[in-house]
């Protein structure tokens, strides 16, 4: 039994739902260091605050991944109950978020959404690989990559229209989010609900038993014989990483390093302890959920380990431009600092247009990568639209007039086209179909991981080297990203032959 060929429009229907979900993700990472510093927040602090993101997706997306894999619901299926609840969260969240009152009520908010926003999302990577045949895939995760397009360029820049087209004031008192940041909030939050609707009225879903016979055919066709992982193994890995967060926690305290460092290093420790717990469960033969989840972070499929690395140069760039996009630019190009001036948020409301420019030239791109992937392959492919996107992020430090930074943000567009499309490709080749779901959770920890080490360690280095100027996080972006391009030339990927097929 093999899964049938789905048309164009079904793939459009079951990718519909990203569309709202990137109208919350846009609005968030253009507009949270903007109501973060409306709120009184410092520019060394404000990667420190947004770690409630990263943080959230760490958690939330395994776990999400992992019930989703054993859920059926007669009516929503297997991953529509997900996109469905996560929704109704996320819009009730988009709502609160530019009326909170106080800094920790921001950032408190920005748990909630950030965690309802994963809750939808997770699944609907895995919907890709439940739905169709290899041979789709990179037309699936391309679709889905033009919808994250569209709804990133539409929400994005929704302060900017209705400021200079609706001539909705953006400026407000000091401490008070400005009206244009609110009614894009609360529009992208009807748009996020509707749209999620869409694809849970208009898709459909195999059942278990179907994917029962998946999984029998492709044991035949593909014998994939993953060795246990011990006790031992568990154990080593865990007291390794215990040891290296001590010994880096003991290091800040001694030489008095930044105290965000700590996320970094207790957090390694944290993760240690996890794998010795896990360890000692197997000793007592328990079998629950939480020692799946750790036994088979261990047995991750090579090409899964290989696009880690690439994920994490990827991801820590992105998250260095959407912390510091709207600082770097006001202080470097526009020259204020003064939250309150009209020259910061006129600077503020331009950041937000060239997020949008970001996500429409990813849309534009999204359809090509398969075209290009054809004529090369997709690990050239990647590398190509990382490093336009690296120099695109480089490019930000040179520029003087704010319009030219539409020229950056187009290299940038092209990048988040791939970020969001290639790496995925590549890597459902390689997974079991009964632990898609989970192995896409997991693999979230390779675009979460980065964000909290830039989050750890971005204060840190500019406060220590670049004289707390928030430019040069982008240029350190860049440099990442294009190394990023470059370790995806050593990726296996095992499904090459399916593009050349398409």
């Amino acid at each position: 039994m093999e899964k049938r060929k789905l048309s164009f429009w079904e793939i459009w229907n079951m990718s519909f739902g990203f569309l709202g979900i990137q109208f919350g993700f846009a609005l968030q990472n253009a507009n949270t260091s903007r109501i973060f510093e409306t709120l009184g927040a410092q520019v060394d602090d404000l990667a420190v605050y947004w770690l409630a993101a990263p943080v959230t997706g760490l958690v939330i997306q395994p776990i999400i991944g992992y019930f989703s894999d054993r859920t059926w619901h007669p009516k929503l299926g297997r991953r529509r109950p997900y996109f469905l609840v996560g929704a109704i969260l996320a819009s009730i969240a988009l709502c609160l978020m530019p009326n909170s009152p106080l800094l920790w009520m921001a950032i408190g908010v920005l748990w909630i959404m950030d965690a309802s926003i994963n809750v939808s999302m997770e699944p609907f990577r895995a919907f890709v690989g439940d739905n169709l045949p290899e041979k789709q895939r990179t037309l699936g995760f391309a679709m889905q990559s033009f919808f994250i397009g569209i709804g990133g360029f539409v929400g994005s820049s929704l302060p900017y229209v209705f400021s200079n087209w609706l001539n909705i004031s953006s400026e407000a008192p000091d401490g008070v989010i400005p009206d244009t940041v609110k009614y894009s909030f609360y529009f992208g939050a009807a748009a996020f609900l509707l749209a999620v609707l869409w694809t849970v009225l208009r898709s459909k879903e195999y059942s278990p038993e179907e994917f029962e016979a998946f999984e029998e055919q492709e044991k035949a066709t593909n014998e994939e014989n993953q060795q246990e992982v011990t006790r031992k193994k568990q154990s080593s890995v865990g007291i390794g990483m215990m040891i290296a967060g001590l010994l880096g926690t003991m290091g800040i305290v001694f030489y008095e390093l930044k105290k965000d460092l700590y996320i970094l290093t207790v957090g390694i420790a944290i993760v240690g302890l996890l794998f010795l717990l896990a360890s000692y469960l197997r000793s007592k033969k328990a079998d629950n959920g939480f020692v799946h989840i750790m036994t088979d972070l261990l047995r991750m499929p090579e090409t899964m380990k290989q696009l880690a690395f690439v994920q994490f140069f990827s991801w820590f760039a992105m998250f260095s431009m959407w912390i510091y996009a709207t600082s770097g630019v006001t202080s470097h190009i526009y020259k204020t600092v003064e939250t309150t001036s009209k020259l910061y948020n006129e600077g503020a409301d331009w950041v937000g247009f060239l997020m949008g420019i970001k996500f429409l030239v990813a849309a534009i791109v999204a359809f090509l990568l398969p075209v290009l992937a054809k004529y090369t392959n997709r690990k050239v492919t990647h590398l190509i639209c990382l490093t336009l996107g690296g120099l695109g992020l480089i490019s930000y430090f040179f520029i003087t007039d704010p319009d030219y930074l539409l020229i950056s943000m187009i290299g940038v567009g092209i990048a988040w086209a791939s970020i969001l499309s290639i790496p995925y490709a590549m890597l459902t080749g390689s997974l079991p179909a009964s632990k898609m779901g989970y192995y896409m959770g997991v693999f979230n920890f390779f675009i979460v991981i980065p964000q909290i080490v830039a989050a750890s360690i971005l204060g840190f280095i500019l406060t220590t080297f670049f004289n707390k100027e928030p430019i040069y996080a982008l240029v350190v972006g860049g440099v990442s990203m294009i190394i990023a391009g470059i370790l995806t030339l050593r990726v296996k990927d095992e499904a090459t032959t399916a593009i050349n097929e398409q």
